[in-house]
């Protein structure tokens, strides 16, 4: 099985890198060798904002040579963890638009939540949970909420108290077995799409 961690954020200085390389190193010393923890850093792919002039929906894999390569990586994912801030209630746009630009590749995929911020992004999670359904993906309950105020050093130095490893292993343990239940639902999704 393999499980993209996708960092949300492109801004200079975010705290996104550091807690994404934390929950893959925990996710990957609770699960083991049989699960691949990958992450995926939205900046790398440099997206526009949406600038495909056919909706995904109905063009799987885009027409632009960054969605064909941003479609290729998220297609082999068995699901995923999003990483998000909250900025003004909302997750990046950067993130939201890198969602956008897909469909079918989400289809069928369980995705869990880990935000951070003044209030741990729970109110960016909600958003990004609906925009989920509308994608088909499973939208798991947990989420790793995590405060500047308590798990950062000056609002940067992160340093997630211990309560979090456990519930990072809980989050873990219920997107794998949705990923795995949900597995015959992604061929049908991959088939009809």
């Amino acid at each position: 099985m393999k499980i993209g961690i996708i960092i949300g954020s492109t801004r200079p200085g975010r705290n996104g890198e550091r807690v994404a390389r934390w929950v893959r190193d925990r996710a990957a010393e609770h699960a083991g060798d049989t699960v691949d923890f990958e992450l995926v850093d939205v900046q790398e792919y440099r997206l526009p904002l949406l600038d495909e002039p056919i909706p995904a929906l109905r063009a799987p894999g885009g027409q632009q040579p960054h969605t064909r390569r941003w479609s290729e990586r998220i297609d082999s994912y068995d699901a995923f963890i999003f990483v998000t801030p909250e900025y003004n209630t909302a997750p990046p746009a950067s993130l939201t638009n890198a969602v956008d630009y897909l469909h079918r590749e989400w289809g069928g995929k369980p995705v869990a939540y880990v935000g951070y911020g003044i209030y741990g992004a729970v109110m960016a999670v909600q958003k990004l949970r609906a925009q989920a359904g509308v994608l088909r993906m499973a939208d798991i309950g947990p989420q790793l909420a995590l405060t500047l105020s308590d798990d950062f050093v000056n609002f940067t130095d992160f340093q997630p108290r211990e309560l979090h490893i456990a519930a990072t292993y809980g989050l873990v343990d219920e997107l794998l077995a949705w990923a795995a239940a949900l597995a015959p639902l992604r061929s049908v999704y991959q088939q009809v799409s």
